[in-house]
């Protein structure tokens, strides 16, 4: 077993929420849990989920390679993902990846020497009005990102 006891609890809660024969449906709360334990989901880590749900290991990393949330390959302790969807785009979203590519020297899908930083692209994260918008570690929204406000949050997570 590759995952923690504290995670399988906090995977059972989320197997609660179903019928009880509907264990799988389950997985991609059960990813989220793995993937901040880990950082990422190795198939040592998908297998551990399928077992633990009743599910071949290929079909949990069916539901993990489709869906942009998770981490099937290592990133950096910080992932920023920024919305590059045309509303985005066209409102600063452009702007704001390219002040962020230059602060970071990496570009999309690249993470800083140091392991800190993985730059995503992303698409609608339901804040067009706010943008441009970015999203830290899958969880964390940051509105109306100017570059004095991209600055304070790089500096913020080097922290």
């Amino acid at each position: 077993m590759v995952l923690s006891e504290q995670a399988f609890k906090k995977i059972d809660r989320e197997v609660a929420k179903f019928p009880a024969d509907q264990k799988q449906s389950a997985v991609m709360g059960a990813l989220a849990i793995a993937q901040d334990e880990h950082g990422w989901l190795s198939p040592e880590v998908m297998k551990d989920v399928g077992d633990y749900l009743g599910m071949p290991a290929i079909a949990v990393q069916e539901v993990a390679t489709f869906y942009a949330m998770y981490n099937t390959k290592p990133v950096g302790k910080h992932k920023i993902t920024i919305c590059t969807n045309l509303p985005c785009a066209l409102s600063g979203g452009e702007k704001a990846a390219q002040h962020l590519k230059h602060k970071l020297g990496i570009d999309y899908r690249e993470t800083t020497a140091d392991g800190q930083f993985t730059l995503m692209e992303g698409e609608c994260m339901g804040a067009c009005g706010d943008s441009p918008v970015l999203l830290v570690n899958n969880k964390r929204m940051c509105s109306l990102m100017s570059n004095d406000k991209i600055d304070a949050l790089v500096e913020e997570l080097q922290k």
